[in-house]
């Protein structure tokens, strides 16, 4: 479809988005599936424990039921019975629930409880992925994300979508970091919330993900983390605290590895003394697919669902052969490879022999039993059908895609193209690769994915020549290939502009290369160059022609030291989705002023990244595998910049084709508290818009803190000559650090410095204050 409608309506859908600011009581929120001009009011989600409060709405109708439930029927409820689908027990009208994985988009599962939406058309709308929903540091945006997916997920017949995964990018090389949003606790916690309320508005679950300490896929199944108990409160476990107690998650899913010697999914600490003490997490938690290992500790230590396949069989050591299948579509429950999982016919057998363990199986169906009136799959109020693949859902992608592009470098002004070239030379295979299939569990069978070739020409028109050569090939262990190399060159010094489309690749073909995978689940990168032979092939380019935009694609950070400084302009577009070859060509030719900036710091080599500095990634050899984590809380820009290692590119960064002027700070103290004021100018010629970020160091701490931490940021959009007001607030938590001795969250009187700027390492203002 035209590009230009698409791009009218991603700018309608983000007016009504933004519409109602952060203090105001209700949003406005597009109805999906009906035209841009129709909005509804929708409350948010509660603050602090109220948050949890939509779960508690049917405690008495709950009771009744569980009167009604036999033992067994209990247990029933506790694990799948098929790929994706759990539970369900017809006598009393308790439907099965169905889950759907796909962070950023819904996936067409196979198997018994796939049910089409229309038809047979099974292929939805493809989001950016995460760490692209993440630049964009917009929490209206990530709402309207979170939206499209519970509207589509709705639409086909599921309760709990399986996202979003929230884990921090710890280490550089993690095949998952694409799922994920940052390197930064805050960035995170302000993010997860917006895309837990978009997606619950529809009627349909959050399952946040994967609780906790699962920073890798190698060895994730049988890895034991261990870390501090402040970096744990400061780093890895804010994003779910803030999903529960802000966004109210209805559910969570543990995570493969173990965490101080117990598997994560059945780890009491964990799951009973934090997620459900003391965050007082009322719904329902969820194992990742066969991360559940022991029936006792699964049910005395937070699991309230087993799920899992073929999987459980592989960990279990059951002979598949003998595994009875499940009967396609039968409503009664069969003895079946599912009746053999821990939480099944072991369970019931234990709650049999201990009669003590029923009130712990009561409180499982009773968050089961929670979620199902939540998502209003009982009750009187049955939930709307969804919406599914409409123009405004496609048009949100686009808008994401667009606000989450990264301009790295642009030197000498080369960006944005001008219009009236008469030949472009595009350059590489990522620019005709499709990546809506890439990933493991991210995988979307996408409607359509427009390309960052076929969006250039959507741009461009038939009058300008856009001729396209791959420069390399994608296949394991693949080398630069001098005659590939030569045409590539050939076609650069023919054009007016090139625009190189490299990076890494998005998933794996397990049958012939899933050694050498690249942003896939279940597998780390080998490492962080561009494989296939690239940094060659873009020297080459780059000395064929300097008017060269290089545009990466990939789902972490890449060394680009090799020819970086070569390089005249410089593109982060991530994995941008089905609309991203539209996105990245309105970035490249100036319809939109590029906003994106960069969620987690990009090294200039491994060995700089503190997870690889300190000698313990991927793990310390052994059985069990061990990790503990030596960078403590200093992850990420924490590291960067306290320890004075200079990044490639830092936390926060992106460029813009305008500029902004800041204004002095005017800092209002509270008792333990501030509030930040300065304007925002924009002085240059070009609308656009500025993330604002307020970040804070502690002068007098009694404990060693990073040199600074980000508590507060704002995007504001601004038209040539504009000025706003930003004003950003500071609650007494901004200033506060976990003390493990006291086991609380502490702060120190003293003076805090308030360094405000465009990046980590851009502060334009400071001032401070003394609480």
């Amino acid at each position: 479809m035209p590009h230009v409608s698409i791009r009218a309506q991603a700018l309608l859908a983000a007016a009504l988005f933004c519409a109602a600011g952060p203090a105001a009581a209700q949003q406005k929120v597009l109805l999906p599936g009906k035209s841009p001009a129709r909005t509804a009011l929708v409350s948010p989600a509660g603050k602090g424990a109220n948050a949890q409060q939509a779960l508690l709405g049917h405690e008495a109708e709950i009771d009744a039921l569980l009167r009604k439930l036999t033992t067994e029927e209990k247990v029933h409820m506790l694990h799948a019975n098929s790929a994706f689908a759990a539970g369900g027990v017809p006598r009393l009208g308790i439907p099965e629930i169905m889950t759907s994985d796909g962070p950023h988009g819904v996936r067409p599962e196979q198997g018994r409880n796939w049910k089409p939406p229309v038809g047979a058309d099974d292929a939805g709308t493809y989001m950016p992925t995460n760490n692209a929903l993440a630049s964009t540091w917009s929490p209206a945006l990530t709402r309207a994300y979170g939206t499209v997916l519970g509207s589509e997920a709705n639409a086909r017949g599921k309760d709990i979508i399986l996202g979003p995964g929230i884990n921090i990018v710890r280490a550089p090389l993690n095949g998952r970091n694409f799922e994920y949003f940052s390197e930064d606790p805050f960035l995170v916690s302000k993010m997860v919330v917006g895309y837990i309320q978009g997606v619950q508005s529809q009627g349909v679950s959050a399952c946040v993900k994967h609780y906790a300490a699962n920073n890798q896929e190698t060895h994730r199944n049988d890895i034991d983390v261990d870390m501090s108990e402040r970096a744990l409160r400061e780093i890895y476990l804010p994003g779910f605290k803030a999903a529960v107690q802000q966004g109210g998650v209805y559910s969570l899913m543990g995570s493969y590895n173990k965490f101080r010697g117990t598997y994560a999914t059945e780890n009491a600490y964990l799951m009973n003394t934090i997620l459900k003490g003391e965050w007082g997490f009322k719904g329902l938690v969820m194992s990742d697919w066969a991360s559940v290992h022991d029936t006792q500790e699964a049910l005395r230590n937070g699991t309230d669902l087993e799920m899992g396949t073929d999987l459980f069989l592989m960990y279990s050591g059951i002979d598949q052969s003998k595994a009875t299948a499940t009967a396609g579509g039968s409503a009664a429950p069969v003895r079946s490879l599912y009746d053999r999982f821990f939480l099944a016919d072991p369970a019931l057998e234990a709650v049999k022999k201990d009669p003590t363990l029923l009130p712990l199986l009561d409180d499982k169906v009773r968050r089961i039993l929670r979620v199902m009136y939540a998502t209003r799959q009982l009750g009187p109020n049955k939930r709307q059908p969804g919406a599914y693949n409409t123009k405004e859902h496609q048009a949100t992608a686009l808008k994401v895609a667009e606000e989450g592009i990264v301009l790295l470098k642009n030197a000498d002004n080369l960006l944005p193209f001008k219009k009236s070239v008469k030949t472009v030379a595009v350059i590489g295979a990522n620019a005709t690769r499709e990546n809506a299939m890439g990933g493991g569990s991210g995988q979307v069978k996408a409607k359509y994915e427009i390309s960052a070739l076929q969006g250039i020409k959507n741009e461009l028109g038939s009058g300008v020549n856009v001729t396209f050569t791959p420069g390399y090939t994608i296949a394991r262990d693949q080398k630069a290939d001098p005659q590939l190399i030569q045409q590539a060159v050939a076609a650069a010094k023919a054009a007016d502009v090139v625009i190189y489309v490299g990076g890494s690749v998005h998933g794996y073909d397990y049958a012939k290369w899933s050694d050498n995978a690249y942003d896939a689940e279940g597998v780390d990168k080998p490492d962080m160059n561009m494989p296939f032979g690239q940094d060659e092939l873009v020297q080459a380019v780059l000395a064929a022609n300097p008017r060269t935009a290089v545009v990466l694609l990939n789902g972490g950070p890449i060394d680009v030291s090799a020819w970086a400084g070569q390089a005249k302009g410089i593109v982060e577009a991530w994995y941008p989705g089905m609309e991203g070859g539209n996105a990245l060509a309105h970035i490249l030719f100036g319809d939109v002023n590029p906003s994106g900036k960069l969620p987690f710091t990009f090294p200039v080599k491994l060995e700089d990244s503190p997870a690889m500095k300190l000698g313990e990634y991927p793990s310390t050899p052994g059985n069990p595998l061990k990790q503990t984590y030596k960078d403590d809380i200093y992850v990420g820009y924490r590291y960067y910049d306290t320890y004075k290692v200079a990044p490639q590119y830092p936390f926060g960064f992106g460029l813009s084709y305008t500029t902004f002027k800041y204004g002095a700070l005017a800092v209002t103290p509270g008792p333990q508290s501030a509030t930040v004021k300065l304007s925002v100018t924009n002085s240059g010629k070009v609308a656009g818009a500025e993330v604002v970020q307020l970040y804070v160091h502690d002068n007098q701490t009694a404990v060693k803190r990073p040199e600074k931490e980000l508590k507060a940021f704002e995007k504001v959009f601004l038209k040539p000559g504009e000025t706003k007001t930003v004003t950003l607030a500071l609650p007494a938590e901004s200033f506060k650090y976990y003390d493990e001795g006291k086991k609380q969250w502490v702060l120190t009187p003293g003076k805090f410095d308030l360094l405000v700027g465009s990046s980590s390492r851009d502060i334009r203002q400071t001032g401070s204050v003394s609480l």
